[in-house]
């Protein structure tokens, strides 16, 4: 059971228009969200922070953009996110042999070097404690500009914040993205979790 409960999509008119970007990322408005909207100047902000990540200025793809949220999510922990950034990236072109060896990205031709250089960081960014080094740091920075990465540090930091919201409140899950972790990650270890 959730800590607390989402209200209606349609419960606020301002954070509903902002939420209308999920629509196109995920099919749905995150339960996330619907929590949030308690406090529509959370939603708000975490909206407009949602949609300045994941603005495509740079060569980061909106695809390689939720593969990284996806090793962010997956190395805390967050099951709900996890689904919903596998989602997202096969709704943004990721095929069905790139999300099915995300974890084995070091070994497999299916990524550049700059994606592994990407990955690489956002798994040493998003650990406890803090794991970026001068070998990551030199080695993401000799693919990606510093604007592209600010996007990709970016990202890992949104999802460091989605991580402990949905965690922290057991956001119930919903069925598009049950239904994306069921089928995209059945080869790996995850479950829904608490998110019922």
């Amino acid at each position: 059971m959730p800590l607390v409960k989402p209200l209606a999509s349609d419960h606020n008119e301002e954070v509903a228009e902002l939420a209308r970007f999920f629509n196109e990322t995920l099919g749905f408005c995150p339960n996330s969200v619907l929590t949030m909207q308690r406090r529509p100047a959370i939603a708000k902000a975490f909206i407009s922070l949602n949609m300045a990540v994941m603005a495509n200025e740079g060569r980061v793809t909106a695809e390689q953009k939720r593969l990284i949220g996806y090793i962010t999510s997956a190395n805390t922990g967050c099951r709900y996110c996890e689904a919903h950034t596998i989602l997202a990236a096969e709704r943004y072109g990721g095929t069905e042999e790139r999300l099915a060896n995300i974890w084995s990205f070091r070994e497999t031709d299916l990524y550049t070097a700059a994606e592994k250089a990407a990955f690489e960081f956002a798994l040493a960014a998003s650990s406890v404690p803090n794991a970026v080094d001068d070998v990551i740091s030199a080695e993401i920075n000799k693919y990606w500009d510093e604007g592209e990465v600010v996007e990709i540090l970016g990202v890992v930091a949104l999802f460091g914040y989605l991580n402990r919201w949905n965690d922290s409140m057991g956001t119930t899950m919903e069925t598009g993205a049950v239904d994306a972790g069921e089928r995209l990650l059945s080869k790996s270890t995850w479950t829904r979790g608490k998110h019922i």
